[in-house]
């Protein structure tokens, strides 16, 4: 049975952590959901470890969409929660139901997720869902507000006033769950407590109810990012390079192909 949004509120209300990653392609898709994540995050942060970019900030719509659809294809049996992109929600509430309805018309998605808890965003957030879309908000750290914060910061016990706002303003607006991102372990432990919703943590300590990191950050493929609250559970970039090392040395010495790698006769297999 494909997993929903409500899965997530029922896990909450169990006591069961909730676990995901992002993913932005077919493959990883299909082997996350062969591994038995809750949900799958097609986040924007595609710009930055798929593109190249230094901040999410590139990652459009069509790329995003793009992306969700593989993943989508990938992991059909998955909550799967597209990020909507810089400059796809910003201007009004009718261009943030436009684009959220093609992450789910274009993209297979299931749900959408919007960054920020001030007036702008809540008002964006009652809009969509009352399209009949699920919206998963996002507080703490904002990476789409990078250029006006000036920088990745972690928020703390000083903002609490304020993130408890904008919790419960966006649990007031209808969303299903939200992400804390980089905030204070005693902060997000209070905010899990008092929100009805579930919160999934990623670099927001031990007590949020669920977590989220980036898939190729614990896989070892974000070369020198080593932010606290990573974990990397194996280094693919080190035995990636291997393979391929030993892939051009074999090539250039005549090693490959051999005999066993080659046709010889019609309808040879």
């Amino acid at each position: 049975m494909k997993g929903n949004v409500r899965s997530l509120l029922i896990k909450k209300q169990k006591g069961e952590r909730i676990v995901s990653l992002t993913a932005y392609d077919f493959v990883t898709a299909k082997l996350e959901e062969e591994a038995g994540v809750d949900f799958i995050l097609v986040g924007d942060t595609l710009a930055m470890v798929v593109l190249g970019e230094e901040t999410t900030l590139t990652a459009n719509l069509d790329i995003m969409i793009y992306h969700t659809k593989a993943v989508s294809r990938g992991a059909p049996n998955t909550l799967v929660v597209g990020d909507m992109p810089f400059g796809s929600y910003e201007c009004s509430d009718a261009q943030a139901v436009k684009n959220a309805v093609r992450f789910l018309a274009e993209g297979g998605a299931d749900a959408v997720k919007l960054e920020g808890g001030n007036e702008r965003s809540v008002s964006r957030v009652k809009a969509i869902i009352d399209s009949g879309i699920p919206v998963m908000g996002h507080i703490g750290l904002l990476p789409q507000s990078i250029r006006q914060i000036g920088g990745y910061r972690v928020v703390y016990n000083d903002q609490r006033d304020r993130m408890l706002s904008e919790a419960f303003a966006l649990q007031e607006a209808g969303i299903f769950s939200v992400v804390l991102e980089s905030i204070e372990e005693e902060l997000a432990r209070e905010i899990t407590g008092k929100l009805s919703v579930p919160t999934i943590g990623i670099g927001a300590g031990r007590y949020t109810d669920g977590q989220i990191l980036v898939v190729n950050d614990i896989l070892g493929l974000s070369g020198e990012f080593k932010p606290k609250f990573l974990k990397k559970y194996i280094q693919l970039d080190e035995m990636i390079l291997g393979a391929v090392r030993e892939y051009c040395h074999e090539v250039r010495g005549g090693e490959f192909p051999t005999e066993k790698h080659i046709y010889t006769a019609r309808g040879d297999k």
